[in-house]
């Protein structure tokens, strides 16, 4: 089935109907790709740079460095997504823990980027309880009245 993803993709590159940015969209939302965080990048390092290191270990779909809006610089991590879950093992297990450009990388599976509003974000202000209204407190469950 991945075989068949991939030929599809290629031909729908080829007739100028997919880009490069919309067939790393198509396997990631096929389940096909695995995606890496990478940490302790030299402010040198380009997503070119990033790209080659790890496509030695398997075929890089696409290569990211976090860049700072205001300083337009990098902020020291970036991301690498491949084409298999094999693949990105590999280049787990083998580039964890070294150099790259003078620096020691550290590499481990990408999560979820979680939104400000989902779960977990910045606290929702509800502003003061109403009368009669239940309140937790540390210690103990109270009516206000």
């Amino acid at each position: 089935m991945a075989a068949l993803a991939r030929i599809g993709s290629r031909h729908l590159k080829s007739a100028g109907v997919l880009n490069s940015s919309a067939s790393s969209l198509f396997t990631q939302r096929r389940g096909v790709a695995s995606k890496l965080f990478v940490g302790g990048l030299s402010f040198y390092t380009t997503e070119q740079g990033l790209s080659e290191a790890f496509s030695q270990y398997g075929q890089v779909v696409e290569a990211q460095v976090v860049m700072d809006r205001v300083s337009d610089r990098s902020k020291g991590f970036g991301f690498v997504t491949f084409a298999s879950d094999d693949e990105a093992k590999k280049a787990l297990m083998e580039l964890n823990g070294q150099q790259l450009n003078g620096r020691v990388i550290f590499v481990d599976y990408a999560k979820e980027k979680q939104s400000i509003r989902g779960g977990g974000g910045l606290p929702i202000a509800r502003g003061p309880p109403l009368p009669g209204e239940l309140v937790a407190t540390r210690y103990e469950t109270s009516k206000i009245e």
